[in-house]
């Protein structure tokens, strides 16, 4: 698929300033005024994150509120349940909150509803639940904060609410005691993009003063924390880069017996990055909730013996297994579906249906047409009487706001900007492909049907160096808003070595007319054609590092190709 490239800038006045102060190569300043830096203060902060950067927890509202009612909790023997959501940082959050609260009381327990029983965030049957077994409050974590009819009935039934959220809150807001999210509008805490895990750090961070326990009783948790905010794709920037950072550096150092475990099944050796933490471990713990119950998902993450870790890893492992396999077939069978329909060229949005498709799965099925399609997505599937499904957005297209305009078609339907779910009579769902087909072409461009490749800056082969690569990766942890950067290299030329590595793989050896550069492009095979031209070509990249036999090199690993006159 052809793609846009989109070569960024940055404040060339602010770059000049910043080269004098850092004496470092100017494209590396480039990057950093980017990324919001521009003096030397602000690059020292980046480079150099502590624990002392983090914010004051009590300067997020409602804190005082929740702490002083957790007193009251445990000074009257009061039962406590940690409520939360079925996905990693939902998991995540209880498993930390519930452990950390185990320090001040043993009447604590935890609850994960289940996905397909009770559906997303607080449940009835989970207040029930909490009735029937006597616990006085609730502590909702990475969820609560749109639940103010089921917070009410709690209230009703004698149980107060407390909400640790990072969704927005709408403007009416539940009934809690308290409230800890940043995005609420009269909070003035300095930093809103907190994931569920965060908000739950900064409540034990809270606690821990107030009861004086050591810093550890709360900093143990980073690994966790660091897992949740590199799977909930919440921005690396300020207090969140800093939390990543020290979480990277603990499941590197001293992992919790349950991420440890997950990581030995997921065969990562070496040195773990947020990149590891997103591909190789969140899927197995989502798929606890995807495929059955992720209550065991929290098991995991308590075990204190590692060889009982293992075995609730192992059974999270064989959920992933079963959730790929789920994947797999269903995403053929979609494909099949839209290869067959002789319209869907001119269409600007794919739909699809099969009644027992895996409802799980769904989700992680449209991300997967839209690599292939690239157009607003939505796949379908039964669920008793109902049509339910899950909808992926392309960039820069408001999907949310496409299915507020077939909410006539709609049972319900919720989401945001970029992923969405919805439930409708099925009868509905011939004239709901019409009109979510209308709805996307009335509002989206032709440039948002082509993907787009952000580029940072443009690097001479020349300037590559094993320096230069070091300083990069002191910009780690990379992630949304901190991505790791993107070049482009103009008018290269084959060296006469590159090839084609199992008919898949593009083994590179390129020049711009000096030093020869190596690197690897993976999947794209169509391109080798450009490659072996003999004419000059632009390349976009990243740098990696190869070792080999005990020495270091930097190499590329190549993004995308095109010939050099086709650069717009």
């Amino acid at each position: 698929m052809e793609k846009r490239w989109n070569l960024i800038s940055a404040d060339s006045t602010k770059v000049q300033s910043l080269q004098t102060g850092l004496k470092i190569h100017p494209i590396l300043c480039e990057l950093l005024v980017q990324r919001g830096i521009s003096s030397f203060e602000e690059a020292k902060l980046f480079f150099r994150p502590s624990l002392d950067h983090l914010h004051d927890p009590w300067l997020m509202k409602d804190m005082q509120k929740a702490v002083d009612r957790i007193k009251v909790a445990t000074q009257q023997n009061q039962k406590i349940l940690v409520f939360g959501d079925y996905d990693v940082d939902g998991t995540t959050s209880v498993a930390t909150l519930y452990q950390f609260l185990l320090n001040l009381t043993d009447k604590v327990d935890y609850y994960i509803p289940h996905r397909y029983k009770e559906g997303y965030g607080i449940s009835k049957i989970g207040i029930d639940f909490a009735k029937e077994n006597g616990f006085d409050l609730i502590i909702s974590v990475d969820c609560g904060i749109k639940s103010k009819e089921l917070i009410s009935y709690a209230k009703e039934m004698g149980m107060d609410f407390i909400i640790c959220d990072h969704h927005l809150p709408d403007d009416i807001l539940p009934p809690a005691v308290a409230i800890l999210n940043a995005k609420q509008i009269d909070c003035y805490y300095p930093y809103k993009e907190l994931c569920g895990c965060g908000v739950v750090f900064k409540l034990i961070t809270a606690l821990a003063q107030t009861y004086d326990l050591p810093a550890d009783t709360y900093l143990q948790y980073l690994d966790l924390v660091a897992t949740a905010i590199a799977a909930d794709i919440v921005p690396i920037t300020d207090e969140n880069r800093t939390l990543a950072f020290f979480g990277v550096q603990k499941v590197n150092e001293n992992p919790s017996p349950g991420l440890k475990a997950l990581m030995e099944l997921a065969n990562q050796s070496g040195t773990m990055r947020i990149t590891n933490l997103v591909f190789a471990v969140a899927p197995r713990i989502n798929a606890a909730g995807r495929m059955d119950d992720a209550k065991k998902a929290v098991q995991l993450f308590i075990e204190k013996d590692y060889d009982k870790a293992l075995a609730f890893g192992e059974i999270l492992q064989q959920d992933n297994l079963d959730r790929r396999e789920a994947d797999t077939y269903i995403t053929e069978e979609a494909l099949a579906q839209i290869e067959n329909d002789p319209y869907h060229t001119n269409k600007k949005s794919s739909v699809v249906f099969k009644a027992d498709w895996h409802k799980g799965v769904v989700g992680i099925v449209a991300s997967r047409l839209i690599e292939k399609y690239y157009k607003p997505t939505i796949v379908l599937t039964q669920s008793g009487d109902v049509i339910t499904g899950s909808a992926r957005s392309v960039n820069g297209f408001n999907l949310y706001e496409a299915l507020h305009a077939c909410r006539t078609h709609l049972l319900g339907y919720g989401g945001h900007f970029a992923a969405a779910g919805m439930t409708m009579d099925v009868n509905a769902l011939e004239g709901f492909k019409i009109a979510f087909e209308n709805a996307v072409s009335e509002r989206i461009t032709e440039s948002q049907l082509t993907p787009e490749i952000t580029i940072n800056a443009e690097l001479p082969l020349d300037d590559i160096s094993l320096q230069f690569y070091q300083i990069i990766s002191q910009m780690e942890p990379f992630g949304p808003d901190n991505m790791r950067p993107l070049f482009i290299a103009k008018g290269v030329i084959d060296t006469g070595y590159s090839k084609l590595v199992k008919d898949l793989h593009i083994s590179f050896n390129v020049t711009q007319g000096r030093n020869a550069v190596r690197g690897i492009g993976y999947n794209m095979p169509e391109h080798i054609k450009i490659v072996k031209s003999g004419k000059p070509f632009d390349i976009v990249f990243q740098l990696q590092l190869n070792e080999w036999q005990g020495s270091q090199t930097v190499q590329m690993q190549v993004m995308d190709i095109k010939p050099s006159e086709n650069l717009k």
